[in-house]
């Protein structure tokens, strides 16, 4: 009999591992064997920020994909979308297919605060989270405060589950927020990619998810009428979609 297949779960920023903890069971169901990392410096891991990369990120992501020993799937929300591309084109023949989940799904070279730039004299809210972060002195990190949190990433969960959550996010490293991936159509673009798009999400505005499809084609796509993170807020409904494609995957 066949081993699970794994899927490695990638949070997005200010969050951790714990995210996936409503989700994961619904995969384990399927079939699939999900491992929900902390990235450098993100959840329980402490990795000072001044050492936070995505070179970081890549050497941790390689490790675990060594520990599995075979082709692994990936599950990314948000920021997470830009590490797992990168990961797709470090590792193309490792990764089985990328899950974005109202993911920064990103043209090489392209980073996600300038789709926003472009977006804004148009859509002035496509500045979703930004406007309201409190940063270090030094300008490594980032909070989110809570009601901001609640506003833009829990706006579909009950008042008090949201609260739960947005109390749970962490500092953020500016180095593992604002990134770049350099992509290529011989690597990462002939990964299989499934984009499941959020229109309530008032984070990465379904206006923004848009715009990624189309700078980035050839992903099937699913849309959810949920908030920034259904897999947190609507596991269940996210995971028809998303089990349906990994099977294909397997």
């Amino acid at each position: 009999m066949a081993s699970p297949l794994p899927v490695i779960l990638l949070h997005g920023a200010w969050q951790g591992s714990w995210v996936w903890e409503k989700f994961s069971p619904a995969l384990a169901a399927a079939g699939f064997r999900p491992i929900a990392v902390d990235l450098p410096g993100n959840g329980a891991d402490d990795t000072p920020a001044e050492k936070v990369s995505l070179d970081l990120y890549l050497t941790r992501l390689r490790r675990v994909l060594d520990a599995t020993g075979g082709r692994v799937a990936v599950i990314a929300h948000s920021g997470g979308g830009v590490v797992a591309s990168a990961l797709a084109e470090a590792a193309p023949d490792k990764i089985a297919g990328i899950v974005y989940i109202a993911g920064m799904m990103l043209p090489s070279g392209l980073g996600y605060g300038d789709l926003v730039r472009s977006a804004l004299p148009d859509h002035p809210e496509a500045a979703g989270i930004s406007p309201h972060l409190i940063w270090s002195d030094d300008g490594l990190l980032s909070r989110v405060p809570t009601e901001a949190a609640i506003r833009h990433f829990f706006n579909d969960l009950p008042e008090e589950e949201a609260a739960y959550a947005a109390a749970r996010l962490t500092p953020q490293a500016e180095g593992g927020r604002a990134l770049v991936a350099r992509l290529t159509p011989g690597r990462f673009g002939r990964v299989p990619r499934l984009y499941v798009e959020a229109t309530d999400d008032r984070s990465v505005y379904i206006f923004l998810q848009r715009r990624m499809q189309a700078l980035v084609p050839g992903a099937e796509v699913a849309t959810l009428a949920t908030g920034h993170a259904p897999h947190v807020s609507a596991p269940a409904l996210l995971a028809a979609p998303v089990i349906a494609f990994l099977h294909r995957m397997v």
